[in-house]
């Protein structure tokens, strides 16, 4: 074995950096296309904007046949020629029917589709890097994209051509062709997903038959990457177009709209690469709430059921989709959610992690957020006193101190009654804590004192004449060789039970030991010696 691949097996690091620079290397590339067995040689047709308009049709079909021809874009050196043609042709053909009238006949909608499927209805190989990471490693991009490109342009321009009929394309444009369509949503080329996205939000537009059809795959997707894969690459594309058709849901909202809306895009949230289609989630939640605000207290509630207990940076996120829903929230669905969700919002604010912690103190600069606090405030003061106090004392960062007194400041003025109370009693509640700590230490001392003493007679007993050390054994008074401390929860005195005051003539085998804590069912703690 190499030094270089005995490198590879134990440094990640290195493996990973070596994958990178042979990508950098190669071509990058991820479609697979069939290949001719010998160089495929395309003839330039005539241009159709030379042809006579009696021949015109009859030519736009030859092109449309003649790029079918599909070539391999890994190798860059061959059929050059040929792959010029065809990118001139479909050049030509984006400009055809984009600027002509009357292009579209019935005869041409086989042809169009025909040739759209061939070119860019393909099976994705897996990724070549098997840990990619979205975030942080480049794409792989389609190699093939100086044909796909214009296709798709083709497609778009197909779509939007003022004598495009759906009632014939329906024949070819269907169940199907939509479901290959939104497997390429998988691509990792960010470039061909976003034709992807503006095509099928057309085709959803355009063809009223399959929009439950388009809803439902793309809910069985969601399913599939939030509980299945952990893995597709269109995501944030599809949630942009979930948002606009969101947009124009009809009021009221079927039941089957409030179960995707609970069913699939909150368990959205729990997914590993949140940030990549978090912007486009928190769209598509606000729009729901728009359209129907009773939908508030079951999101709100299921924002609470999965937050982040380890991710800060998630937490973060979930912070920033809280107060999108709190600048559309009704004061009487308010209301409803303002104790569960200050608790977690006050859990923020103690976070140690200062930009968790800022992100939830930011809520007090929005107007409509503190006019809602304004009008619950005995609710909310009590809630998130307690940890503001303390953090204003306590926090490392200092930045987080400062907003936190800005916002007791702000708490004070909404009822100033009520903040002079619960400062009394927080500081009550402080005296009695510290009382508490004292009194476990004196505890502590005592039975310190306890064990010396018992150590001390152990050893006097230990170095005395035989006779009197096997009395101690048989019949004679012993030291009770285990002694249980109960700490009395008024003084903390040390006690000790009736059965235990008096020394016992027991014979135990004498085992001294250090004092450890044993637990008690009424909460009090218990010590043994």
């Amino acid at each position: 074995m190499s030094a270089i691949s005995a490198s590879e097996k134990v440094d990640g690091f290195t493996r990973k950096s070596m994958r990178k620079a042979q990508k950098q290397r190669k071509s990058q590339g991820s479609s697979q296309y069939r290949t001719q067995s010998a160089p495929v040689e395309l003839s330039p047709l005539p241009q159709l904007k030379d042809a006579p308009s009696t021949e015109q049709q009859e030519l736009f079909t030859q092109k449309l046949q003649q790029c079918c021809m599909l070539f391999d874009f890994f190798d860059s050196v061959t059929d050059l020629k040929s792959k010029e043609i065809k990118r001139a042709t479909l050049n030509e053909l984006v400009d055809y029917v984009s600027t002509n009238r009357g292009v579209l006949v019935e005869s041409t909608y086989p042809e169009i589709t025909n040739m759209i499927s061939t070119n860019i209805f393909r099976s994705l190989p897996p990724s070549d890097n098997p840990d990619f990471d979205p975030e942080e490693d480049e794409p792989t991009l389609e190699a093939a994209w100086p044909h796909i490109q214009l296709v798709y342009e083709f497609l778009l321009r197909f779509l939007e051509n003022p004598d495009f009929q759906p009632s014939i394309a329906k024949r070819y444009i269907d169940q199907k062709f939509v479901l290959q369509l939104l497997e390429l949503f998988d691509s990792e080329d960010p470039r061909e997903r976003d034709f992807l996205k503006t095509i099928l939000h057309r085709i959803y537009g355009k063809f009223l038959g399959l929009r439950a059809f388009i809803r439902k795959q793309i809910n069985n997707i969601f399913l599939r990457f939030v509980y299945e894969t952990e893995h597709f690459n269109g995501v944030a594309e599809l949630l942009e177009i979930l948002g606009s058709i969101i947009n124009g849901f009809a009021l009221p909202l079927k039941a089957e709209h409030k179960q995707f809306l609970m069913k699939v895009l909150i368990p959205l949230h729990t997914a590993k690469g949140l940030a990549l289609f978090h912007a486009q989630l928190a769209y598509c939640v606000v729009q729901f709430l728009e359209k129907d605000p009773t939908l508030t207290e079951p999101v709100i509630r299921g924002l609470l059921k999965f937050w982040p207990k380890t991710c800060s940076q998630k937490e973060v996120m979930f912070l920033g989709e809280i107060e999108e829903i709190l600048d559309v929230i009704e004061p009487t669905q308010f209301k409803k959610i303002q104790e569960p969700l200050f608790k977690q919002i006050s859990r923020c604010v103690a976070n140690p992690h200062f930009q968790v912690a800022e992100r939830a103190l930011y809520f007090w600069n929005n107007e409509y957020i503190l006019s809602l606090i304004e009008e619950n405030i005995d609710k909310i003061l009590p809630i998130m006193f307690g940890n503001l106090y303390r953090i204003s004392k306590e926090h490392w960062n200092p930045t987080i101190v400062a907003l936190v007194y800005n916002v007791l400041k702000t708490l004070m003025e909404m009822n100033c009654t009520l903040f002079d109370e619960l400062t009394s009693s927080y500081k009550a509640d402080r005296q009695r804590e510290k009382k508490k700590e004292q009194e476990r230490d004196e505890l502590w001392k005592k039975l310190d004192e306890l064990r010396l003493s018992n150590s001390t007679l152990v050893q006097n007993n230990s170095h005395g004449p035989p006779s009197i050390q096997n009395n101690n054994t048989t019949t004679t008074t012993t030291t009770a060789a285990a002694v249980i401390v109960r700490a009395t929860p008024r003084t903390g005195a040390a006690t000790l039970p009736p059965s235990l005051q008096t020394l016992t003539t027991q014979t135990w085998a004498f085992q001294p030991a250090r004092a450890s804590h044993v637990p008690n069912d009424d909460g009090y703690p218990l010590f043994t010696l």
